[in-house]
């Protein structure tokens, strides 16, 4: 194993960014509903993320911004991509979240690669579309065997650490998928399963997987 991809929202990071976003523009409730779906399998990824991301119309980059500034890191994050570093893993980013968020957990926790959706803007403001390569519940898939290929290895070459059922794809295409505090939809594609809330728990996992 030569790489781990880690799913932000909810792995890296003990919150959904487009739940906080949502909760700046003033539809918290709603797009919470929509999340909580979504990640259970219950509704169609891509049109689910572009609902949402609609309704965060108007809201300004400032605000945007601020509440990304306090989304707290998973505990356990920072001594996991530590351990994965002393390892010899390149890390990445994968998330059908967006760069507003992942780029500053990726300064934060020191991630080689960071891919992300963006959210468009029109005068200092959002427009309610979201523009990139992970907007569908396959994304993922497609987005790391690019990501496996830049940097020269096999995607079963590649651990997938993730929650949500657009991890799925993911998880099918790596060569060891483990689900953090996942839905049961995605527990059913995992190779190893962690329920606690700490992201330390999964040191042991990829110290075994290296013996």
């Amino acid at each position: 194993m030569k790489m781990i991809v880690f799913d932000m929202d909810s792995t890296l990071i003990d919150a959904e960014t487009i739940d906080e976003l949502a909760a700046a523009a003033g539809v918290g409730d709603r797009v919470i509903e929509i999340t909580e779906r979504a990640m259970n399998g219950e509704l169609d990824y891509g049109a689910a993320l572009r609902e949402r991301v609609g309704l965060l119309k108007g809201l300004s980059i400032e605000r945007a911004r601020h509440a990304c500034e306090s989304l707290p890191l998973m505990p356990g994050a920072r001594e996991l991509v530590d351990a994965a570093r002393r390892m010899g893993y390149q890390t990445a980013i994968v998330t059908c979240g967006f760069m507003i968020s992942a780029r500053r957990i990726g300064e934060i926790l020191g991630i080689d690669h960071v891919i992300a959706n963006d959210l468009a803007t029109n005068g200092g403001k959002l427009t309610g579309e979201v523009v990139g390569n992970l907007t569908e519940a396959d994304s993922k898939a497609r987005v790391l065997k690019d990501l496996a290929h830049q940097c020269g290895i096999d995607t079963s070459e590649c651990i997938t650490i993730g929650d949500g059922a657009n991890d799925i794809y993911l998880f099918v295409n790596a060569g060891y998928s483990i689900a953090f505090n996942a839905k049961p939809v995605l527990k059913e594609y995992a190779d190893a399963v962690v329920d606690q809330k700490d992201m330390r728990a999964i040191i042991p996992i990829i110290e075994k997987i290296e013996k």
